[in-house]
């Protein structure tokens, strides 16, 4: 068995067989680890939050638990969706606290062999690509897979520069 690559991020990615909640954001396939995904959510009311960053799509009471929602499109780059768009809330736990990922569409959970995996190509400084901790191959598409913390500090670290220079 071949050792797995480290991507360049040093975000350590679990070794041998590992389980990818993926999905769709803009047409292209992105990934979480299955074990941070704690619900899907297909209709649910999110309120916006004034003077949130651009990405933060709002809040969404979940039984009683406040999440704030990340808009995955704008999170990555991305052209909004269309207003008639439905979309999927992907809710994860990132250090004990529940965030919901905006996506446009769920595809699937999987076991990858992390031996597969690629390191990221490119530049990493870039807000858009932070997160993305790992390449892997998959039969019909390429597949980015991402670290949830990561996809949070770039938003924190976007409200406190804001916050500063005010």
């Amino acid at each position: 068995m071949t050792t797995p690559i480290k991507p360049a991020s040093s975000v350590p990615l679990p070794t041998g067989i590992a389980r990818w909640c993926s999905f769709l954001v803009a047409d292209r396939c992105f990934a979480v680890d299955a074990g941070s995904v704690a619900e899907v959510l297909r209709a649910t009311t999110v309120n916006r939050v004034p003077l949130a960053a651009a990405a933060i799509a709002g809040l969404l009471n979940l039984r009683g638990r406040i999440v704030p929602v990340i808009d995955m499109r704008l999170r990555l780059g991305f052209p909004p969706a269309p207003a008639e768009q439905r979309r999927i809330n992907l809710v994860v736990d990132i250090r004990n606290e529940w965030y919901s990922l905006l996506v446009d569409d769920l595809l699937d959970v999987t076991s990858y062999d992390t031996s597969q995996i690629e390191p990221p190509s490119g530049s990493r400084s870039a807000a858009a690509h932070d997160a993305v901790v790992g390449l892997l191959p998959a039969a019909d598409r390429l597949v980015h897979l991402l670290d949830p913390a990561r996809i949070l500090q770039s938003l924190i670290a976007t409200r406190v520069r804001g916050l500063s220079v005010g």
